[in-house]
This record gives C-alpha cells, sequence and structure tokens, in this order.
C-alpha cells in the first residue's frame, strides 16, 4: 500500500486511476493554450520550478526543456515512483515525497511553482498558500490551474455534480489572497469514444458519467478553467 504524505488531500481520479487519468493528461490542451498562459505569467528558461501535486509527472518534461532545475513534489508515495521513472533520463528534473502544507524545499528557493488540479481549491488551502510565500523567491510566481464551472460543457457537467459550488465565493477567496484569473477555454480531444467514457467514469460518479456521454457527441469536449495567479 502506497505511503502518503501527512495532511495530503485525496485524489479520486489519478489516486485511484493513474493509467486512466494519463490518457486524461494526454488529451487536455492540445493546442497549447495554458503552456502559453503560464510563459505570460513567469517564463521558466533558467529558472527553477517546482510542479506541486505532480501525479506521475506528466509536466514535468515540458518544464524540464528549458528551466535549471525542476522539482516535483507529490503526496502518493507510488505515483511520486512512477514520476521518478519518467524522467529518470533527465539530469535536471528530481521527485520527492511531500504535501502542500509541508514542502520539502528550503525558504525562497523556487521562481515558479506549478499547481494543476491539486489541492488549492479555494477557502481551506491557506497552509499550502503559507507554504507558496515560503519557497518562492522574490520575483517568482504561483500559476494554480482549476476548473471554470461558469462556462463550457465541462463547467456545466461540473455544476450538475456539485450544485452548491459557489463560483463567485471562490473567485472572492483568490482575489482576497492577492490572485489575478486568467481564464482559458481549452478541450479534451480524445483518440476515441471510449477514452472519453474512461475519462468521465473517474471525473463523475457513473450514473453521471454515463449520461453525460449520451448527451456529448464526438471525441472533444470544450473545457473552461482558471489560472489563478501572482507574484512575489
Amino acid at each position: 500500500m502506497a505511503e502518503i504524505a501527512a495532511g495530503a488531500v485525496p485524489s479520486p481520479n489519478i489516486w485511484n486511476s493513474p493509467q486512466i487519468y494519463e490518457i486524461e493528461n494526454r488529451a487536455a490542451d492540445p493546442d497549447g493554450l495554458l503552456e502559453a498562459a503560464l510563459r505570460r505569467i513567469r517564463p521558466w528558461a533558467g529558472a527553477t520550478v517546482l510542479d506541486l501535486g505532480c501525479g506521475t509527472g506528466f509536466h514535468l518534461p515540458m518544464f524540464a526543456r528549458e528551466a535549471a532545475r525542476v522539482i516535483g513534489v507529490e503526496p502518493h508515495s507510488a505515483l511520486a515512483a512512477a514520476a521518478a521513472r519518467r524522467v529518470r533520463h533527465l539530469a535536471n528534473v528530481t521527485v520527492r515525497v511531500g504535501a502542500a502544507q509541508a514542502i520539502p524545499l528550503p525558504d525562497a528557493s523556487v521562481d515558479l511553482v506549478h499547481v494543476r488540479w491539486a489541492y488549492f481549491f479555494g477557502p481551506g488551502c491557506e497552509p499550502g498558500l503559507a507554504e507558496l510565500r515560503r519557497v518562492i523567491r522574490r520575483g517568482g510566481a504561483a500559476a494554480i490551474i482549476d476548473n471554470d464551472a461558469t462556462r463550457s460543457t465541462f463547467g456545466r457537467w461540473f455544476r450538475r455534480w456539485l450544485p452548491r459550488y459557489d463560483p463567485a465565493a471562490v473567485e472572492a477567496f483568490w482575489a482576497r489572497q492577492g490572485f489575478q484569473r486568467e481564464p482559458v477555454l481549452i478541450r479534451w480531444a480524445f483518440d476515441d469514444r471510449e477514452d472519453l467514457a474512461k475519462v468521465l467514469r473517474i471525473e463523475f460518479p457513473e450514473e453521471l458519467a454515463a449520461a453525460f456521454l449520451a448527451e456529448h457527441e464526438g471525441c472533444e469536449v470544450d473545457y473552461a478553467v482558471n489560472i489563478w495567479w501572482r507574484r512575489y
């Protein structure tokens, strides 16, 4: 059984179904819109990048192509081990087990923190935000990618799954924390309907996943996200 870093918030999709989450990662944002937005917020050429909640390390090679150093931190030890195997040939990348509330890095040691659908979901994540302030150097930035439930097909599905979710309250929380919002409309582009069905089943309860699949034609889904970001 995998060891889990203390305080970690369980992730029901990648923790339980990493192979299917790999399909989701490959399908997400084929146009590179998120990468382009991240570059506008804080370019990483020659920088030290922390990918917090890195999972199996899908995004680590992207940063490693230009960054001086890349650190992946993941609370689930089995996923961290998979991430380490993925980047074993990249000399400028390391992977560590740790949680957002206790990042295993020194003070003022990173230039960019990238977080994608992990831990920072609004109120309650203040301990992790305090850790970001600790580890980011002056002039560095944090970029946190999360769902935009106010628009897009995926946003509509998200609201049907969590009708009490309050996007306005989440936006107000991030504003109080000094973050700005960068809205981005990406898409999922799957090879076939079977892959779309597999991913829907790890993202939503079975009954809703079946309904969404029946309602939606094709292998692509428009998907709105927010990048919550700030410089330090």
